[in-house]
């Protein structure tokens, strides 16, 4: 999985963030969580690898989305 991911930034006229990234960064970090406790406890038709593959790509996500608000935030680029 090496394909770049563009995560635009969705602000008003004023710049103002338009979606709150804390929750969607939780929220993929919790999906994520949710698939391997899944497999944890035995689901057999989840394959282990792809799973855990799938959920380091969306912590991978989560976190670009936070760096690049965190530099929206400051006035810079990430």
């Amino acid at each position: 999985m090496n394909r770049e991911v563009t995560l635009p930034l969705i602000v008003d006229d004023r710049g103002t963030l338009q979606v709150a990234a804390a929750d969607v960064s939780k929220l993929l970090r919790t999906v994520g969580g949710r698939w391997l406790r899944l497999v944890e406890s035995g689901r057999d038709d989840l394959n282990e690898d792809t799973v855990a593959a799938l959920t380091i790509e969306l912590a991978k996500l989560a976190d670009r989305i936070d760096v690049a608000c965190i530099a929206h935030s400051s006035g810079t680029t990430p």
